[in-house]
């Protein structure tokens, strides 16, 4: 009797589970898998409209596309006008990626270093798979590693050795970064940030106006631990400081009330702050499956181009 074969998978999303990519050793084919299997058959960009920006209107000839015709000036001076863009050279994505030493932490098959990483080169292979330019920062108390934006799809090898390099330290030092940043990024692009923003919010919200006075596309991913935002340790436990040398023993029953009421004012400050200088802002924990991620942040920026195209 002939040997029944089991048969393969063929779904790529298998990739996409926590555990499955965590076993995927290389950075570089953990974040293909990811983006090929989730975006495969997709045409549409997850970033369009924002590398472009109105210049100046021309008289409409034949053969121009009627799209681009302005007809609020038609309107009011029966002229047909065509709307001219000037497109920069693609678009310039920089990801600024915490490397911190509370980074390190995480109970799941991925710490939040090696969760943001995975992230930051998902969309690195997005963004240069459309053609556009992306580069990296990684900090933590000061810049570890700047790779400027490049288009050429091999790119990628060079944005996911800078950040298998950069292993965690040190603390936060998120508005001197964000300074360096807005000094490094004078023209205008997108900025993607992926941290567990733990630090004062002052120096972030400071930061954060620095970039929106560049007039940024600036989207947040904010990283945690499913342990920090549920507090479920019980029994006589020791804590150690991420970004400080102190250690605390205690029965976390009796602090955890206290941590979860203010762990929750602070995302609702955070939350508000981006809102209001008008970023994208998403909190995202090590457990939650990558393709919810992009999925998620896929159809955001497909949802604020058709309201922006709308305007």
């Amino acid at each position: 009797m002939a040997k029944k074969v089991p048969k393969v998978p063929d779904d790529p999303r298998r990739f996409l589970d926590p555990g499955t990519i965590a076993r995927i050793s290389q950075l570089d084919l953990r974040a293909k898998q990811i983006v090929e299997g989730f975006i495969s058959g997709m045409h549409r960009s997850p970033f369009f409209g924002h590398s472009i920006e109105f210049v100046q209107h021309r008289d409409y000839t034949a053969g121009d596309d009627i799209r681009h015709l302005d007809w609020k000036v038609w309107s009011k001076t029966d002229r047909y006008v065509i709307k001219q863009y000037e497109e920069e050279t693609n678009l310039r994505c920089h990801l600024v990626v915490d490397v911190s030493n509370s980074m390190h932490y995480g109970n799941g098959p991925l710490n939040k270093y090696e969760y943001a990483s995975t992230i930051a080169a998902c969309l690195s292979y997005m963004i240069l798979r459309q053609q556009d330019s992306a580069g990296i920062m990684t900090f933590d108390s000061d810049v570890r590693q700047v790779i400027p934006s490049r288009s050429q799809q091999t790119h990628i090898d060079t944005i996911v050795k800078a950040l298998h390099v950069s292993r965690p330290r040190d603390k936060t030092d998120i508005e001197k970064i964000l300074k360096r940043v807005a000094e490094n990024a004078p023209s205008r692009g997108m900025i993607i940030i992926v941290s567990d923003l733990l630090c004062d919010r002052e120096p972030l919200f400071r930061g954060l106006d620095m970039l929106a006075h560049g007039r940024h596309d600036i989207l947040i991913f904010h990283v945690l631990d499913s342990e920090e935002m549920t507090f479920p340790f019980a029994g006589t436990t020791k804590f150690e400081g991420m970004e400080d040398l102190d250690e605390i023993v205690c029965d976390p029953r009796a602090l955890r009330d206290g941590y979860l009421e203010a762990l929750e004012e602070y995302l609702v400050e955070v939350r508000r702050g981006c809102a209001r200088r008008g970023i994208d802002y998403q909190l995202i924990h090590t457990q939650e499956h990558i393709d919810a991620v992009l999925s998620k942040f896929l159809h955001h920026r497909e949802a604020l181009f058709r309201s922006s195209a709308k305007r």
